[in-house]
């Protein structure tokens, strides 16, 4: 039988987190993943962590007391869900391990510049300190392993293949009006342009991609085995222990053994029959993880007898998402995190024509919202032609891009007149001119009183 020191199921962050520490202190390490690809959902995120009293923050002398973050904490979770001891080992120990990994090469953070906490009017939150955002990294460093590294969605992509974080997208925005942003850009495209004559995308990785990137260089280096399209059965078992896993690949089984331990890094249930379980109302629901994020982990988890979590306010992590249905019957989705329903000239309306959130608020609350009532989901995004020129929407991209196809495919409803829009949205024409004229209105003055929109620092 082939045996290593650990197993890690799973090869998104945590997965790697694992991989990463046990190899650098001497263990080897096999990881096993389902999908063709690995990365997991953590390859398509935005790979950004939350975590107190980081070396970013330290030197910049922001981001709070333990004090402030507990009661932070402690508002926002709640009774009777607050858990003083994982509460405090978060506090105590987040600098430590990032500082170990960014120590070891296996994680490079950078302190955004203002990133407010979610819920920036409770006590203890602050506006700078807690959000590190990930250091942009060289795909070419992973070698023939790139090829196998999960990529964004194309909606997420510029130009069918190249990855821009926060601070690309803003130049982009202003290439047009600010040489600075022009130059940035022209930069960008020629570095993608000589990346697309030896690769399938650009090797210029943000975001999560990045984080995975780095994370995942450093453990082939340190000797770290890969497996994918691995599909693990069961764990073994010996004396009340697991020392071990039962894995297919190609039609073939076979046991390996974990010498030290297994490490289940597999990631929740976004979509399928736990999903269901948990929340049946996600049959109606898109998702924009990985199909391999089944819950397989927890499965096998619950087979040697381990515990669930009980009591939990909340079992998913909400986003709206819009749908491109394409002649193929295929997918595209997008996911309305913060580029484009957050900004000026933009709202939504449900079924009723009204608005029912404030938009510019985090997508776990306007995702929540969408679910309070039956009438807000699904519901429509609406901006005038400033905004699409400015900003875009969902897939659709900033000018001077041309769109026309999207409206061709019943992605986009491009209209005249408010009327005409309400029209060809089914919704009721009195009803959301209405909704226009009254937060254009308030929106003269600054004011949202329905919704307080830009009322503070995270709007």
């Amino acid at each position: 039988m082939k045996s290593w020191d650990v197993i890690v199921i799973g090869s998104g962050a945590a997965g790697f987190a694992a991989a990463v520490t046990a190899s650098c202190k001497g263990l080897s390490v096999l990881m096993l993943e389902k999908a063709p690809q690995f990365g997991g959902t953590s390859a398509i995120s935005g790979g950004a962590v939350w975590i107190h009293d980081s070396d970013q923050a330290r030197k910049m002398a922001v981001g709070g007391s333990p004090q402030a973050i507990e009661t932070y904490l402690r508002t926002i979770i709640g009774e009777p869900h607050y858990r003083q001891d994982l509460v405090d080992a978060f506090i105590a120990s987040g600098r430590e391990a990032l500082a170990f990994l960014e120590k070891e090469g296996a994680v490079k953070y950078s302190l955004r510049p203002l990133s407010p906490d979610y819920y920036p009017d409770e006590p203890g939150a602050v506006d700078v300190g807690r959000a590190l955002e990930v250091v942009e990294f060289d795909g070419r460093e992973l070698g023939a392993h790139f090829r196998d590294l999960r990529s964004p969605p194309p909606g997420m992509l510029l130009f069918g293949g190249m990855m821009v974080n926060r601070v690309d997208i803003q130049h982009f925005l202003d290439m047009r009006r600010s040489p600075r942003s022009f130059a940035h850009c022209g930069r960008l495209l020629l570095r993608f342009g000589r990346d697309r004559l030896r690769y399938p995308r650009g090797t210029r990785l943000a975001m999560g991609n990045a984080l995975i990137a780095r994370m995942a260089t450093l453990a082939f280096r340190k000797g770290m085995q890969l497996r994918l399209n691995v599909n693990v059965l069961s764990l073994s078992e010996r004396n009340g222990e697991v020392t071990g896993v039962e894995i297919e690949h190609e039609g073939q089984k076979q046991a390996l053994e974990a010498r030290c331990g297994v490490v289940l890094a597999a990631g929740g249930f976004a979509a399928g029959r736990l999903a269901e379980r948990y929340r049946p109302q996600t049959r109606e629901h898109y998702t924009m993880s990985p199909a391999a994020n089944d819950g397989a982990a927890l499965r096998l988890a619950a087979a040697v007898n381990a515990r669930e979590g009980a009591d939990l306010p909340s079992n998913f992590f909400w986003a709206p998402v819009s749908v491109l249905q394409h002649p193929d019957g295929t997918q595209e989705r997008f996911p309305h995190l913060v580029t484009d329903r957050a900004k000026p000239g933009v709202i939504a309306v449900n079924q009723r024509a009204v608005r029912f959130v404030n938009e510019s608020n985090s997508y776990h609350h306007f995702a929540s919202a969408m679910q309070s009532r039956a009438e807000n989901a699904p519901c429509f995004l609406i901006c005038d032609a400033l905004a699409m020129k400015r900003y875009g929407l969902g897939l659709a991209r900033p000018a001077p891009v041309n769109n026309d196809a999207l409206v061709k495919a019943g992605y986009l409803h491009k209209a005249d007149t408010l009327p005409e829009l309400a029209q060809r949205l089914g919704l009721d024409p009195q009803t959301l001119a209405d909704t226009v004229a009254r937060y254009n209105r308030d929106a003269a003055q600054g004011l949202d009183p329905a919704f307080t929109k830009g009322g503070n620092s995270y709007n």
